[in-house]
């Protein structure tokens, strides 16, 4: 039975490592902004770890920006929720061998939360965290963006801009086809184990 078992999850983690090696990651520093129409982001690429199966490459490399949906709940003061849709889109400027164009294009597939932190003596921060999903050279990508803002001082965030820094992590969406060859495979190898009584 345990050889099954470690059998099963050798089958589900070849593909899962797969796709844990082919993740794209976007640094981002700029201004954010907003009201209770959503947030939005305006900003430089300031890294890209992982494109075209690259390593780490620094400095001014294109611009990253954003919408949100609108305001759902709470305040831009305080925290909320800010619907799905908006916009995201990740421009190259064709330094250091990044491609000069559109990288990635998406939206929020879900509802983007704003965070209020205050800190022991009395500042303010603020994180905004999402789902993204959308399209990376061709290829259906999803992701999760997080968006640390910079300190607000004693103050609380009134929409005008504050400094930002950000990532945007992306994965590829696997076709339903690699899915289901790994499903029928995984029922296959249970089928012949239990012929064999194994099971």
């Amino acid at each position: 039975m345990k050889k099954i078992l470690l059998l099963v999850v050798l089958a589900l983690a070849v593909p899962a490592a797969s796709l844990a090696s082919n993740v794209v990651d976007f640094s981002n520093k700029g201004k954010i902004s907003g009201s209770s129409s959503g947030l939005m982001l305006s900003s430089t690429l300031t890294a890209v770890n992982g494109l075209n199966g690259g390593g780490l490459i620094t400095g001014h490399l294109g611009s990253v920006q954003f919408t949100t949906g609108a305001l759902l709940s709470g305040s831009l003061a305080m925290g909320g929720m800010f619907a799905a849709g908006g916009s995201l889109t990740i421009t190259g400027n064709g330094t250091h061998g990044i491609p000069n164009g559109t990288l990635f294009t998406g939206t929020f597939s879900g509802p983007v939360t704003w965070t209020l932190i205050t800190a022991a003596n009395g500042t303010h921060n603020y994180d905004l965290m999402g789902t993204v999903t959308g399209e990376l050279d061709g290829i259906a990508h999803v992701g999760a963006i997080v968006q640390l803002t910079a300190s607000t001082g004693s103050h609380f965030f009134t929409g005008h801009p504050i400094d930002s820094s950000g990532n945007t992590a992306l994965s590829p969406i696997p076709e339903p086809g690699s899915l289901s060859l790994l499903g029928t495979g995984v029922l296959a190898l249970a089928g012949f184990l239990r012929r064999k009584g194994k099971i």
